[in-house]
């Protein structure tokens, strides 16, 4: 019984060795690349929360159309006219 624990706290150790060395080397990756010049289109979006009235503009984002912002664990009511001319 001696020698079955042994085995068994030793497997364990290394588990967690090898668990806690993988969670290290998964914070020390540096962040990636900015995505090149010309990737991210300007925009000019008004958003507002409906429930507190909160404003924020958008002015770079991936595509023409982006997905509205989240405020209040709600979506932002887009306020400008995405054809408006700037």
């Amino acid at each position: 019984m001696n020698v079955l624990n042994v085995v068994i706290a030793v497997v364990a150790g290394w588990l967690i060795v090898k668990i806690g060395w993988g969670m290290l080397r998964g914070l020390a990756r540096p962040l990636p690349e900015p995505p090149p010049p010309g990737e991210l289109r300007k925009v000019r979006l008004d958003y507002a929360c409906r429930i507190c009235g909160a404003e924020v503009r958008m002015t770079v984002a991936p595509h023409e159309d982006p997905d509205p912002p989240r405020h209040c664990q709600d979506d932002m009511d887009l306020v400008t006219p995405i054809d408006r001319p700037d």
